[in-house]
Parts: structure tokens; C-alpha cells; sequence
């Protein structure tokens, strides 16, 4: 007995002073009668409670030391011993764990949600887009829905034959929040229209007298395809979709569907216009960065996938909205990191809306001479959209929203907008249909005046300069700010 003691010494006094050492670690942050109670854990069980893997069991370490106070030493062990134990059986486990689910390979179907179908088994026609009213004054409530009321193309040709400037697509996906309903967002939208003008004349917006649709030529560009089984699958196929519509020089927007399109959308930008060339505005109550997950993508991860993997660098995303309980203090850390610009409703209450607009839209102008704008509608406070699948209180009103998107698309070279998780399985009304539908126009009447080189100066003056004798009219484009080096 005495030879296996004198054998285990060194281990013994190598253990103690691991123990004192990591007691040291912790002076000021454990208290004094904590100590005393921990000074016989054993060192591994000490460290792991001290330095450990903790954070999941308390919002902060003196908050998980405070259930510590009437508990005697062998009670403080047991509980160390559980969060040990849920620790290790949450993590992978080579050998017993499948990192990812088989696919049936064999099956004869196994593209088959993707495929598309042959021209041949259509009427032959030459490439361009195809209108389906019947009646030249055709309204939303007749005829077959289309976004706006606008021609449909198909492919690639259609839209180089009908020289298209606008492509509005669909995507219905909804596996990437857990919550179901967003694939619907696209059908509601299309009907969420209300009104359309008669014959080949639109409606002017009435805050700057411009009607997109009499300045650009827009389609409706159907959905992509979407495996409802599998979010990783078909966000391969909605990349490569707006990726075909880029190439053609008309610009992509994305009509969701959650929030994990994100990634897609802006990677398939990206592979036409090159890496780290766009820069990214985006709307949204979160900021769908988080760095961890068993799955790798999801609504609340596509931001860090893209910055992972080089798309789009940090110092490029501009992130409009946020407010709750996420991003905590340590994904805040990780954003001033990146060199995030970041614009918090605390921000608006501490300042004002005018002020926060203006310093997201000079922050867009001196950026990449590329801007893609990703708008989570839950950017806007729930009385507003009730139809989606994290609403979050104290959001923007939609007298807030519209001039901003309006102004960025006016000021800036607007290469891609997405619209997602508009849910109308969850909204009593109609409400978030009407409101989703008014933020795309405002988006496009804001490209349409970038054509006419027309600028968003004016938003904040009244319509008429004359107390009502007169129309106002917005002035010519002024010159654009100056590009950061390096963007």
C-alpha cells in the first residue's frame, strides 16, 4: 500500500495544483463560499465548472453559482455530474451517430421534384414573355394570378428575348425554421395585388410619381423547385435559378418562403458577379448568424454561411431592425468583429427613424457598387404582419419601411431583393399579403427611378411645393457618393 502511494504522489500533487491553479483562474468570479464548497471537487470536475462548456445551463456563471448557495458539497458534484453528463450525450458520437441522413439513390425518382419539363411537350413558340389575360384591362380579381399581374417567362431565353429587367420568382420553402406555412408566401402574394391599371397604363406612385411597371419590363418567372424534404437540396437548385436569372442582366427577386433562401440568393449573385462584389442590406428582427446548430443551415444561419464561405464579407452586411432578446452580447462581439454595420430599434428609440435611415442608406452608397437587399418581413412590427413565423414586437411600421426600400433601390445598384417568411397559414387577415406586396412595389418603383435618374432626396418633403396649386415632382439624380476602397 505504502509503495502504490508513494507510486501515485506525483499525480496527486500535479492534481492538487491543476485544482489551485484553476481556483486562481476564478478569483473574483467565484465567491468565497463557493470556494469552499468546491475545494475537494475533483480538477476535471472543478475546470469543467469554472472554465467549461456551461453557458446552456445559465445566462451567466454567477447566476448558475447562485443555485449553489444551500446545496452541500456532494449536491454541488451531482449537479456538475449532470451538465457533464447532458454535455457529453449532446455531442456527436462517431461510430453510433449518422453525420448525415442517406438519400435512397436508387430510386427512379430521385430528381424528379426538379425536373423540368421538355419543350417539347408544349405548343411551339418563339422565346418571350407570355402574357395570360385575356382582356387588356384585366384586374387582380380575374384572369390567372401572376405577381403583379405581369407576363410570365420561363427560361433564360424568354427573358433575353423580352429584354426583361425585373424576373420576380417564387420559392416556397418552409423546413429551414421549423415552423411550416411560409411556402404558401408566394401564392398569397401573387393575389395580394389589388389593383392594376387599365390597359397599358399603371398607377403612378404617389410620393414620387413614377409607376414601375410603365418604366420596366417585369415578369413573373414561376417558383423554383423545392424538395419538401430537404432544405439542403433545394437550395442548390434555387441558387442555380437565380443564378440563370442574373446571367441574363435582368435582376432576381426572390419571393419566399423562409429565411434560409438567403443563402442561396445572395450565393447565386455572388457566382455571377464574383465573390465579395455585392454587398448586402438587410431587414430583419434577428440576425440569422448563429454559429451553431446541428443543422448547417437554417432561417437563422444563412449570414454566417455566406461570411464562412467567402461570399460576402462582413464589412459588406448592413443589417437593419434588429431587436428581442438575439443577437446576444457574444454574437454582438462576433459582428464588431467581422465589421458589421448593424442598426438596432434601440437606435431609432434612442435617436430617430430619419437619422437611422439615413446612415443605413450612406452606408449602402459608400459600399460595393452591388447591392442586394434581403427583407425578413418580420422586420415590421406584428400589427403590420401578423403573417409570419417569429414575430417580434416594436418592429418598423410600414411609413418606416417603404421609403427606406424605396431609397435603397433608387440609390444604389440594386442586383437582387428578396422577400421572406411571409406565412398566410398564421395571419387572421389579410394584412401581411397587402404589406408584402407593397414593399416589392416600393422596391421596384425605387429601380424604376434609378432608370429615369431620379433620386430619393426628396422623400421627406411634402407632394406639392405650392400648398396645393401644384404637383410635386422629384429632382435629378445627384451624384453618387464615393465608393470605399477595397469594397
Amino acid at each position: 500500500m505504502a509503495a502504490r502511494a508513494k507510486r501515485l504522489a506525483p499525480a496527486l500533487a500535479l492534481l492538487a495544483a491543476v485544482s489551485l491553479a484553476v481556483v486562481a483562474q476564478g478569483a473574483g468570479q467565484v465567491p468565497d463560499w463557493l470556494a469552499a464548497k468546491i475545494a475537494t471537487l475533483p480538477p476535471a470536475k472543478k475546470e469543467f465548472l469554472l472554465n467549461g462548456e456551461t453557458g446552456g445551463f445559465a445566462a451567466r456563471k454567477d447566476l448558475l453559482f447562485k443555485r449553489f448557495e444551500t446545496k452541500t458539497p456532494a449536491e454541488i458534484e451531482a449537479y456538475v455530474d449532470g451538465m457533464m453528463a447532458v454535455v457529453e450525450a449532446s455531442r456527436f458520437h462517431p461510430g453510433t451517430d449518422e453525420a448525415a441522413i442517406p438519400l435512397n439513390t436508387a430510386d427512379p425518382g430521385f430528381n424528379g421534384w426538379r425536373v423540368k419539363r421538355p419543350e417539347a411537350f408544349d405548343t411551339p413558340r418563339s422565346p418571350g414573355p407570355i402574357n395570360l389575360n385575356r382582356y387588356l384591362g384585366a384586374g387582380p380579381k380575374q384572369g390567372i394570378p401572376t405577381f403583379f399581374n405581369q407576363p410570365v417567362a420561363l427560361n433564360p431565353a424568354d427573358l433575353r428575348a423580352g429584354k426583361v429587367d425585373v424576373a420576380i420568382m417564387g420559392a416556397g420553402l418552409d423546413m429551414g425554421s421549423g415552423f411550416r406555412g411560409t411556402a404558401y408566401g408566394p401564392r398569397a402574394i401573387r393575389t395580394g395585388e389589388v389593383y392594376k391599371g387599365m390597359g397599358f397604363v399603371t398607377p403612378e406612385n404617389m410620393h414620387v410619381m413614377v409607376s414601375p411597371f410603365n418604366e420596366l419590363n417585369v415578369v413573373d418567372y414561376g417558383d423554383a423547385a423545392v424538395d419538401q424534404m430537404s432544405t439542403e437540396r433545394s437550395l442548390d437548385h434555387i441558387r442555380a435559378m437565380v443564378r440563370e436569372i442574373a446571367e441574363t442582366g435582368a435582376i432576381p427577386m426572390i419571393v419566399g418562403g423562409d429565411h434560409s433562401l438567403m443563402y442561396a440568393d445572395a450565393a447565386g449573385l455572388a457566382d455571377v458577379y464574383g465573390k465579395g462584389k455585392v454587398g448586402i442590406v438587410h431587414f430583419d428582427a434577428h440576425y440569422d448568424a448563429s454559429r451553431s446548430g446541428d443543422h448547417l443551415i437554417s432561417h437563422g444561419q444563412p449570414v454566417y454561411r455566406l461570411i464562412k464561405e467567402g461570399h460576402v464579407p462582413g464589412r459588406n452586411f448592413i443589417q437593419v431592425g434588429l431587436r428581442g432578446y438575439w443577437p446576444d452580447e457574444s454574437s454582438f462581439k462576433w459582428m464588431r468583429e467581422q465589421g458589421f454595420r448593424y442598426h438596432p430599434m434601440a437606435e431609432v428609440e434612442k435617436t430617430d427613424w430619419n437619422t437611422v435611415m439615413n446612415r443605413a442608406v450612406k452606408e449602402a452608397r459608400e459600399g460595393p457598387e452591388k447591392i442586394f437587399v434581403s427583407f425578413d418581413v418580420d422586420v415590421l412590427d406584428p400589427a403590420f404582419m401578423p403573417g409570419t413565423g417569429t414575430p417580434e414586437p416594436g418592429g418598423l411600421t410600414m411609413r418606416e419601411a417603404m421609403p427606406i426600400v424605396r431609397r435603397l433601390c433608387a440609390e444604389t445598384n440594386v442586383v437582387g431583393f428578396e422577400l421572406v417568411e411571409t406565412d398566410p397559414l398564421v395571419d387572421p387577415g389579410y394584412t401581411s399579403a397587402l404589406n408584402a406586396v407593397r414593399i416589392l412595389r416600393e422596391c421596384l418603383t425605387g429601380i424604376a427611378m434609378r432608370r429615369r435618374g431620379l433620386t430619393s432626396d426628396h422623400y421627406l418633403s411634402p407632394l406639392t411645393t405650392d400648398h396645393g396649386q401644384g404637383p410635386w415632382r422629384p429632382q435629378p439624380a445627384a451624384a453618387p457618393a464615393k465608393r470605399r476602397k477595397g469594397a
